[in-house]
């Protein structure tokens, strides 16, 4: 590396607090009379930090007694290893499950909209939902009717603000009660995943049921999950079960990415107060405590909770809101924390934009 791409790797990306070079970035710098075109190629999609990035690598080159002739982001996004011995799935490079240690902490909120950041940062993405006792997620994306099935076996993704998606819940009545013991969901979920005919995509996300039960130990055993997101309020007893959470992906060695604080502050929109309802700071504690990143704080608003009943997330509906941009940079930050992990030792083809 030559030492002006040395002096631009050194930068520091806000989504990890880490050096450009350390998530595999690749960057060329080509000078000509005081000039620099920068190219910039990185491990994750990150259209939302283009701008900045760009006036980094500026003060960065203005140091140096430069200017920024011309700038280049793109991204390359490769498939990084799962848990144990499992290898990707041949169209999915990478998995990353969403889940708590319990109910009611917005988990299923967080993951469809982590989806459609993720996808409005440049990536392709699917969503699984491995919730198969109370399937949420073609409400919040407003699918509905059944997907098709070309050859009576393998079943077509259904498609909703551009990402693709998959539930228990398109393929019975709304009202249907899924009672089913454990084995039964479990085998599910597994033909769920095996049997929909994904796209090539970058990040399948899979929201899972909360707790610690059958549906996770088998997404351990047999589906290779690249990193596992824990989602949690701030509040003690949610914060309780999210360390169960945390210690049951350690024991099966499904790598953690982080934590994610759900419900951090609400802001009321009529006077601006902004209120810590459900606690402050318990996710950051639990973060510091097992030495895990916290990927991102998400506020308390009435918009997403109302977008997502609709069926119309508000990373879709409100791209421009502060909700909405949270949620970006929740993504960036969890995709990063994935680029730093290896990649999958067996060569499986990256998405290069």
């Amino acid at each position: 590396m030559q030492p002006l791409e040395q002096r631009l790797a050194a930068i520091i990306d806000p989504a990890t607090g880490q050096a450009l070079s350390a998530g595999g970035a690749r960057i060329r710098a080509a000078e000509s009379g005081g000039q620099v075109a920068v190219a910039i190629t990185l491990g994750y999609p990150a259209a939302g930090w283009r701008d900045a990035l760009r006036g980094s690598v500026a003060e960065s080159l203005a140091a140096a007694g430069l200017s920024l002739a011309s700038f280049e982001l793109n991204h390359r996004i490769d498939a990084h290893a799962p848990q144990g011995k499992l290898t990707p799935l041949p169209r999915v490079r990478n998995i990353i499950a969403v889940g708590s240690g319990k109910g009611g902490v917005g988990k299923s909120t967080t993951a469809v909209n982590l989806a459609l950041a993720l996808a409005a940062e440049g990536a392709k993405v699917g969503v699984l939902d491995a919730d198969v006792y109370g399937p949420s997620i073609p409400t919040m994306l407003g699918l509905s009717g059944r997907p098709d099935s070309p050859d009576g076996k393998a079943i077509e993704p259904m498609r909703a603000h551009g990402i693709e998606a998959m539930s228990i819940g398109l393929m019975v009545e709304q009202d249907t009660p899924m009672i089913w013991r454990g084995p039964m969901a479990t085998s599910a979920l597994t033909q769920l995943l095996e049997q929909t005919l994904w796209g090539d995509l970058d990040y399948l996300i899979i929201d899972l049921p909360p707790g610690t039960g059958d549906i996770q130990l088998t997404l351990a055993q047999k589906i290779p999950v690249a990193g596992a997101v824990i989602v949690t309020t701030p509040q003690d007893v949610a914060t309780l079960d999210a360390r169960k959470a945390l210690k049951m992906f350690e024991k099966v060695e499904v790598p953690v990415l982080g934590l994610i604080e759900n419900m951090a502050v609400h802001v009321c929109s009529q006077c601006g107060h902004a209120e810590h309802i459900f606690g402050h700071g318990g996710a950051g504690r639990i973060a510091a405590q097992y030495d895990v990143p916290l990927l991102g704080s998400l506020p308390l608003e009435i918009g997403i909770r109302e977008q997502g009943d609709a069926g119309t997330p508000i990373v879709a509906s409100a791209p421009d809101s502060e909700a909405a941009q949270a949620y970006r940079r929740t993504a960036r930050a969890v995709a990063a924390h994935l680029a730093l992990r290896p990649r999958a030792p067996m060569p499986i083809a990256s998405s290069l934009v």
